[in-house]
């Protein structure tokens, strides 16, 4: 018997959390993203596989979630030229 849960989360930008958090999927596990919601459809065949799958997706998506607010709030930082070599056309 397969076990399954699906986890619907609501984000300002729902197709960067959805990406962010793709490479931390199993073969089990499918995220789309839609409106405002990011949905994951996890399988496992085990109720203690379900439960440990769904633990950490929850907290990728927390952690994915946080990176984003801070990067949204972040302040550019002028770093200056991009190179200090001038550009040489003599040869």
């Amino acid at each position: 018997m397969t076990r399954r849960a699906t986890i619907r989360t609501t984000h300002d930008d729902p197709e960067l959390i959805a990406n962010a958090i793709k490479p931390d999927n199993t073969d089990e596990m499918e995220t789309t993203a839609d409106d405002d919601t990011v949905v994951t459809r996890i399988e496992r065949e085990t109720t203690s596989g379900l439960h440990s799958t769904v633990d950490d997706y929850v907290v990728n998506v927390d952690v994915a979630t946080d990176v984003a607010r801070h990067a949204q709030h972040a302040e550019p930082t002028d770093t200056g030229t991009v190179s200090d070599n001038q550009d040489n056309t003599e040869q």
